[in-house]
């Protein structure tokens, strides 16, 4: 040790005498120094970039930041209306919360002079100025090495395009055990994705179970909130990652593979030991449901556990809907609809496959036969496009070829007729399914390939997801945008389609945002094709409801209007939900059986 050390303390003596300098307040104010570059000073916070996620106060080690709500803002999809407030007495400064703010949105200045004799002065909600209300140049920002966010969605394995278009094996492989652990690790459970979701599911508690490696608690938190997990962890539209805080400025969490993740590897006991659960007692009263699709098959769930005989009336020969005869089988097996669908039965649901409401039996009988009744029948049939020959047999529906399709790859029926060239008109997920369908139909009859989709929408403009717009080009799909058909031309010789005749569209929506497409004749083309396939939309079939009924019923725009509990007005044992009352979408078909069998559940309380 030198003898420098050993005095060295001796040395700070000498200013135990010393006058202190005091300097005062107002010329620290007047003439402040610079502060360094990362300096970690006052908080500002941009409104516009914020979405309220509040990981900022999650992370904090202070409890310094706390969430309040604002109600001049807008909450929304993907939006919360809460904004951070700092509490200066307890913030140490240390700059987490910039470094996981999901948004990018919040940041720290070189400011640090604040002066007030009310403790509640420092209590301050950052906005562009910060709370000492002036601007000052930002200090501290987090970069790539500071960023306690993991932005990347960890990589998800698919049959490569070329083997997956001659087949219709499953084309997502789902995550391995590293993946989906990985892959949780990047939710920073804000919940905003809860709030998105219109079954409310409760997404970052059974992603946390994914983390925990306790996926057997993941598979009952699914249950509370939606009874096609299995079902909709392939192919849910999946509004909550649209939402992800994380998406702002990376990839969202990949929420939909990883509720496949829990359903895939759950064993079936974990499946009877949940059933055994969920069974209750019946006693409470008879409800029969038309239709087996999502939302029917979720209002059979719920009514069940809640002590309710269901009967089930679909007029398909298997159950399902459109999950069944809509999805095609390299998006949704036949075995993970089953399963969905037997864990309902072990419930004690039964369903009558094969009988049409209103052909088989009146709705009014059921009426009369039961406590309570709810319509869930879905969109079946195919918008109908109105030129020129469009009633020739070779123009072909989307929802028919679908179903006959899907009975031929299960092997129950015999392959559709399928022409070497064929145009699909539209440009939606349905169109797709059609369109990718009818690829590996032409590859197993041809060996090769020719099918082109028209429509009116531009690139930008597809209204198919984004995925399906990925795959879909891979596979093959020839894309003619941003055209309408004006007429199908059929061959005067042979009676044949001969090829459709197209118009430019320069206008999709008018000044209101009304859907009126303007053509432009001077730009016209002639798709020479043998088949045609229109997927521009579907409708529903009411056909079941009486006259009588629908008079009654308030019916805008083919759906169905109805109570925020799925009551239809006028007729307290009715109840009505899915794509009838919200459009094509299995997740709000799942929501809106929910809230109809509280419905169901509250109306016979009463009665």
């Amino acid at each position: 040790m030198s003898k420098n050390s050993i005095i060295a303390p001796l040395k700070g003596w000498k200013y135990l005498f010393k006058k202190p300098i005091s300097v005062p307040m107002d010329d620290i104010f007047k003439n402040p120094r610079e502060s360094r570059d990362n300096y970690r000073g006052f908080h500002v916070n941009d409104w516009e970039k914020c979405i309220g996620c509040g990981t900022c106060g999650e992370i904090c080690p202070t409890k310094a930041i706390t969430m309040v709500e604002r109600g001049e803002i807008e909450e929304k999809d993907g939006v919360k209306a809460e904004r951070p407030v700092v509490d200066y007495g307890r913030c140490c400064f240390c700059g987490l919360c910039v470094d996981i703010c999901a948004s990018g949105s919040l940041n720290m200045t070189k400011g640090y002079l604040f002066n007030s004799s009310d403790p509640e002065n420092y209590i301050h909600m950052p906005r562009e100025l910060d709370i000492t209300g002036k601007e000052h140049k930002l200090g501290y920002v987090k970069d790539e090495s500071s960023d306690l966010l993991d932005l990347e969605r960890k990589h998800m394995e698919q049959v490569d395009p070329g083997e997956r278009k001659n087949s219709f094996v499953e084309i997502v492989r789902g995550f391995s055990k590293q993946q989906a652990i990985a892959e949780s690790a990047r939710c920073v459970a804000c919940e905003i994705c809860t709030k998105t979701c219109p079954a409310n599911m409760n997404i970052p508690d059974y992603i946390k179970t994914i983390w925990d490696d306790k996926v057997e608690d993941g598979l009952e938190i699914l249950y509370e909130t939606n009874p096609l997990p299995s079902v909709c962890g392939r192919i849910c539209t999946h509004m909550c990652e649209d939402a992800c805080a994380i998406g702002n400025r990376g990839d969202a969490v990949a929420i939909r593979w990883l509720k496949r993740y829990i359903v895939d590897n759950m064993p079936d006991e974990q499946y009877e030991k949940l059933a055994l659960a969920s069974v209750s007692k019946k006693g409470n009263g008879r409800v029969a449901i038309v239709g087996a699709g999502s939302s029917g098959l979720s209002a059979a769930y719920y009514l069940t556990t809640l002590g309710y005989e269901v009967e089930m009336y679909e007029k398909l020969p298997l159950a399902g809907g459109p999950m069944r005869y809509g999805a095609p089988r390299y998006r949704l097996p036949d075995d993970v609809v089953d399963k969905d669908i037997g864990f309902i039965e072990k419930l004690g649901v039964k369903i009558n496959t094969g009988v049409e409401i209103g052909k088989n039996i009146m709705l009014g009988e059921l009426k009369d036969k039961f406590d309570a009744v709810f319509v869930a029948t879905g969109y079946p049939h195919t918008q109908h496009l109105d030129i020129e020959g469009s009633e020739h047999n070779d123009v072909i529906e989307a929802m028919d070829f679908l179903e006959e399709s899907a009975d031929y790859v299960r092997g129950v029926s015999a392959m559709p007729d399928i022409e070497e060239n064929v145009v699909v008109i539209g440009s939606g997920n349905v169109a797709f399914d059609v369109a990718r369908t009818l690829i590996r139909f032409q590859n197993e009859k041809f060996g090769k390939s020719s099918v082109m989709m028209m429509a009116l929408e531009r690139e930008d403009q597809v209204p198919a997801d984004a995925e399906e717009v990925e795959e879909g080009t891979a596979e093959g799909i020839i894309f003619n945008l941003g055209c309408g058909p004006q007429k199908i031309d059929i061959n005067e010789d042979t009676g044949a389609v001969a090829s459709v005749e197209a118009h430019a569209c320069t206008r999709l929506f008018d000044e209101k945002g009304k859907f009126a497409p303007v053509f432009d004749p001077s730009i016209t083309q002639c798709v020479i094709t043998k088949q045609v396939y229109l997927a521009i939309g579907q409708v529903p079939d009411f056909s079941y409801i009486s006259d009588e009924l629908q008079s009654k019923m308030d019916l805008t725009g083919g759906k169905i209007k109805v109570g925020p509990l799925g009551e239809v007005k006028g007729m307290p044992w009715l109840f009505a939900g899915g794509d009838i009352v919200h459009g094509m979408d299995i997740i709000n078909g799942v929501a809106d059986g929910h809230k109809a069998a509280l419905g169901i559940d509250k109306y016979l309380s009463k009665k």
